[in-house]
This record gives structure tokens, C-alpha cells and sequence, in this order.
């Protein structure tokens, strides 16, 4: 399987997933997003792999969504079929990773953000470096937080936590995501990869078909209000992103810096 922003390597029961696109510090563009959903849709139905390891590079896990690809989301050229099919890219590709049967482990060194730690989010473990970073930095540049985020923050961390990290943007270190529960496992710098392989080969050792019906019972139990309350974020996005002040803070964004 050829990807032209990531690459897939197999062997031993264990799938290993590197974004790339260093140029752009692996932002999430929609043709990112695609094939992270293909990926993660095709990995679905093969049995001989048990366990998936998403990880990006030495400096940066994931700089969140391409926001040159955000044009599209107040784009009123376009339908709002159109529309709502752009901005719900990044749902689609959340969903299909949280439903992925193998067990998911994602390896972080520099930082996740927004997108990136949304997608993270959408796994089953997270494996920090002690030196990087995660936040959601959304609200800050105009639009609300989706890709079915705020569930999930919200079954991990509960409510109060969850609107911290959402509204107030704030970058929260290792020690400190390990300490809420953001992430699970914590690595010293450069080694995130490798603790995440660790993880896997204690997952591996386990009986394959009782470490799925596991993760399935309890995907169901901790998601199952999670459409209800989240099926509205195509939507919330184009709204919020037409705003003058939701256009003001993204071309802030992407002003060069001096």
C-alpha cells in the first residue's frame, strides 16, 4: 500500500504508520486525512495485524489541520453539501481510527497539536516524550473544537478538564498530561517510538481475539453517547469559520512571523 504523505510498514503482527510531511511539520491536509482514513479503514479488516503504532518524526508528531485547506470551510462558492463533506474530513478520519479493532498506540516526540492530538486522542494509548507538548489551540483561531474531540476529551478527563483544554488553549507538558490522564505513558526524549513498541509487544503477548472483544466492550461502553453529542461539528465549523473574527484569527495565524 503506497501513501504520498505517510508510509506503512508490517511485519510480526505490529503495523507501523510515520506521517510525513516535514515541510509542512506534518500538518493534517485533506489529502492527509484521506489517507489516514483508507489506512486505518483497509488495517480494519486484516487479521494478521493485532496492534497499530501511529508516530510522526523526531521534531513533531502533528501541527493539527492544514489550515491552508481551511479556505474551503467558508468557501460560499460551494454548496453546502460541499462544505459540510470538507469540514467533516477529519471526523471521518477520528471514527475510523477509534473503530480500528487492533489495538491503536500513538508515539509523540516535539509536540501534538490541535488535529494532530485530536487524531491521537482517537487511539487507544499515547505515548509522550518528556520534552514535547500537546494542546488545542482551535477556539484561539476562530473555530470551535470537532472531529468528535470534545467527546472524547470528556470521557477521559471529565467536563471541567475537558472545557480547560478546549477553551482556554493551554499547552500542557508530559508530566502534566500524564497527570490528568491526557496520555498514558510518558518517554524520555527520543524514545516515545520505542515505548510505544514496548507497549506493543506486552499487547501482543496477549490472546488476540480476547484483547479485541476488550477493547470493543469498552469502546462501546465510553462512546456511546459520543455521535449525540457531536454529530453537529461539520456544521459548527462552517458556521464559526465564516465569522469576521474566525477570519481574522486564522490570517493571524498564517502571517509570516519576522
Amino acid at each position: 500500500m503506497m501513501f504520498e504523505n505517510m508510509s506503512l510498514e508490517s511485519a510480526d503482527r505490529l503495523a507501523i504508520i510515520r506521517l510525513q510531511r516535514p515541510s509542512a511539520r506534518n500538518a493534517l491536509s485533506r489529502a492527509l486525512m484521506r489517507e489516514l482514513t483508507t489506512c486505518a479503514r483497509d488495517l480494519a479488516e486484516r487479521t494478521d495485524i493485532d496492534v497499530v503504532i501511529l508516530t510522526g518524526d523526531a521534531k513533531f508528531f502533528s501541527a493539527g489541520a492544514d489550515l491552508k485547506d481551511a479556505v474551503a470551510w467558508a468557501d460560499d462558492t460551494l454548496s453546502t453539501v460541499e462544505r459540510r463533506e470538507i469540514a467533516g474530513a477529519g471526523f471521518r478520519m477520528c471514527k475510523a481510527w477509534e473503530e480500528m479493532p487492533q489495538i491503536t498506540i500513538v508515539a509523540i516526540e516535539g509536540y501534538a497539536v490541535g488535529g494532530g492530538l485530536a487524531l491521537a486522542l482517537a487511539c487507544d494509548w499515547r505515548v509522550l516524550a518528556d520534552d514535547a507538548f500537546v494542546s488545542l489551540p482551535e477556539i484561539a483561531l476562530g473555530i470551535p473544537l470537532t472531529w468528535g474531540t470534545i467527546p472524547r476529551l470528556v470521557n477521559l478527563l471529565g467536563p471541567a478538564r475537558a472545557k480547560r483544554l478546549t477553551i482556554l488553549c493551554e499547552r500542557f507538558k508530559a508530566a502534566d498530561a500524564l497527570a490528568i490522564g491526557l496520555v498514558d505513558y510518558v518517554a524520555p526524549p527520543g524514545q516515545a517510538l520505542a515505548k510505544a513498541h514496548a507497549v506493543a509487544a506486552q499487547t501482543l503477548a496477549m490472546p488476540a481475539a480476547a484483547v479485541r472483544m476488550s477493547k470493543e466492550s469498552a469502546n462501546a461502553a465510553a462512546t456511546a453517547l459520543n455521535h449525540a453529542s457531536g454529530y453537529m461539528a461539520h456544521d459548527q465549523i462552517a458556521l464559526a469559520s465564516a465569522s469576521p473574527e474566525s477570519r481574522a484569527a486564522r490570517a493571524a495565524a498564517l502571517k509570516p512571523h519576522a
